[in-house]
């Protein structure tokens, strides 16, 4: 049995309350369960009961044990001086107040459904699972389902918003910039998410800005940065581009990164940070002011229209500066743009308009329920379960509740937890 959970039936009165009792016969009559303290100090606050008809306004703590009074020394605490009952799970010691008189005291379990703790039980099983209600989500209501699915989804918006915020201050709020530096962490994918990102931030963006429009300068400056144009080969492109790195180092003074590796191994030739590098150029030399038009698209179609870039001719048939290979467009796919939709786009577009005081929530649902789902071992995991996503919003939500909620146990602050706790058999 955990705190937590008496917490939780307290907290929405799961017993039955028109029968309580104290462990020496008072009355008790929940008149305001309290509010619910996460800080220091007595559980419930403020809490208003009943006891033998005589109001009392007060504070509720709630343990396993009676004897968790002692073990915690809250006789020692004066924030503890006001509670006005002691609820328990199991009465196994007396406690007493500073005036010697015996604490009122309840034992919940006296008063809980054999329901209610059965499907207490299923949940907190300690058999092994993918998530603790795998064997019951099916039964939760569609209706309750499909709302907490969006609550989901907008809290992994909220939290996608963390690093966006902290790019935003370290930018001054240039929006522009922190496009690209969530752009190229995406660019990179999980495996070289963080290269990208740290090469993003190695240089002022207003460089970027004013070699955009230069074929030779805007490559020269990432594949530089990245470390691509160290090594010496007989290559005429790498040559063109090392001089022209040259060039800009000197002018803006810059550090290439030198404490990141950019990882090719068992990786398809097409995710390559050499080929995402050249990709990331070939966007931001095709599109300027690319937050701007971003921002005012929200048709799905457009969005494929406006990120839809092949590399240049040099790596149409190279995916190293190495060796050639069988020439190809290296085009952004659909699949890749959905991703930086899903993981860079909508984000940045909840954040902006949010900041702007804008309503975006029904454009921002339009939008992600228009992509596919994502493809992970978590989202195949739950289709296995028969909860099958139709678009990247059901994925996107699936992978929030599995994250954050499943993985953590947090079924008593769930929705779907909740309802399956309240089934009655």
């Amino acid at each position: 049995m955990k705190e937590e959970f008496l917490h939780f039936l307290w907290q929405y009165k799961l017993l039955d309350v028109t029968r309580l009792k104290s462990t020496i016969g008072e009355d008790i009559q929940i008149v305001k369960s309290g509010t619910y303290n996460k800080n220091s100090g007595p559980d419930f606050l403020n809490a208003q009961l009943k006891i033998n008809n005589q109001l009392w306004i007060g504070n509720i703590e709630i343990h396993v044990n009676s004897s968790d009074w002692y073990l915690h020394k809250h006789e020692e605490d004066e924030n503890y001086d006001a509670v006005i009952l002691h609820v328990v799970w199991r009465y196994d010691a007396d406690v007493y107040m500073k005036n010697n008189l015996p604490l009122p005291t309840l034992i919940l379990r006296d008063f809980v459904a054999n329901n209610l703790l059965n499907n207490y039980q299923k949940l907190f099983s300690k058999e092994q699972r993918f998530i603790p209600c795998e064997n019951q989500i099916k039964e939760v209501d569609s209706f309750l389902f499909n709302n907490w699915l969006e609550r989901l989804y907008f809290d992994r918006l909220e939290n996608k918003s963390v690093l966006i915020k902290q790019l935003l201050t370290n930018s001054n709020n240039d929006y522009e910039a922190v496009l690209f530096q969530l752009l190229a962490k995406n660019f990179g994918l999980k495996v070289n998410g963080e290269a990208f990102l740290q090469l993003a931030q190695s240089f002022d963006f207003s460089i970027l800005r004013k070699v955009r429009s230069n074929e030779l300068q805007l490559p020269a400056l990432l594949f530089g940065q990245a470390g691509f144009l160290n090594n010496e080969i007989e290559e005429l492109y790498q040559k063109e581009l090392k001089k022209e790195y040259d060039y800009i180092q000197h002018k803006y003074k810059l550090l290439p990164i030198t404490n990141r590796k950019f990882q090719f191994f068992r990786m398809r030739p097409t995710n390559f940070p050499t080929i995402r590098i050249s990709q990331l150029v070939a966007l931001f030399h095709k599109q300027e002011n690319l937050f701007s038009k971003l921002m005012e698209i929200n048709k799905i179609e457009n969005f494929y229209k406006l990120l839809s870039v092949e590399v240049n001719d040099f790596w149409k048939s190279h995916y190293t500066f190495e060796t050639t290979s069988k020439k190809s467009t290296k085009k952004l796919t659909k699949s890749f743009i959905d991703l930086l939709l899903i993981n860079t786009v909508i984000p940045l577009k909840f954040i902006y308009h949010k900041s702007r005081g804008e309503e975006a929530q029904e454009v921002i649902l339009n939008l992600i329920k228009e992509l596919k789902p994502e493809k992970n071992s978590i989202i195949t995991k739950f289709s296995e379960l028969k909860i099958k996503s139709k678009s990247a919003f059901e994925s996107q939500a699936l992978l929030e509740l599995k994250n954050n909620y499943c993985a953590k146990k947090r079924c008593l602050q769930c929705a779907i937890g909740n309802s399956l706790l309240r089934e009655v058999d």
